[in-house]
């Protein structure tokens, strides 16, 4: 996945524009007035390497969501196949909305999964 690069650094933010926990993000970094870089996995899919460092910093169990209609709708092999990294990248790749949204990654390359208000304003 290739990401646009700002001139200013910025937290990136992965997910899906319509998904409200999404919105909930963009409302909290426009209200703090924080420039974010905003990559939709819908308009471009997340390649390997990208979730590999998602799976490497925040864990495999975080970064899947299993809450989602996606993940209840897949049979169980398939489910299975989402306890294991190599197995698991190639299916979040092609059913990108069982990411956990959002995923941030802050411009010191701590990451977040999910939306915590706390926590994204302790980082400005």
């Amino acid at each position: 996945m290739s990401n646009q690069i700002s001139s200013e650094m910025a937290v990136k933010i992965y997910g899906i524009k319509n998904c409200n926990t999404m919105k909930k993000t963009f409302t909290l970094f426009d209200t703090m007035e924080e420039g974010y870089e905003f990559n939709d996995y819908k308009k471009q899919k997340p390649d390997q390497a990208l979730l590999e460092s998602f799976i490497d910093k925040l864990g495999l169990d975080t970064v899947v969501n299993r809450r989602g209609t996606t993940y209840r709708k897949l049979d169980d092999e398939t489910k299975l196949a989402l306890d294991n990294e190599d197995t698991a990248i190639p299916i979040l790749q092609e059913k990108s909305s069982m990411i956990k949204r959002p995923i941030l990654v802050f411009e010191d390359g701590s990451m977040q999964a999910g939306f915590d208000e706390d926590l994204i304003r302790s980082k400005y």
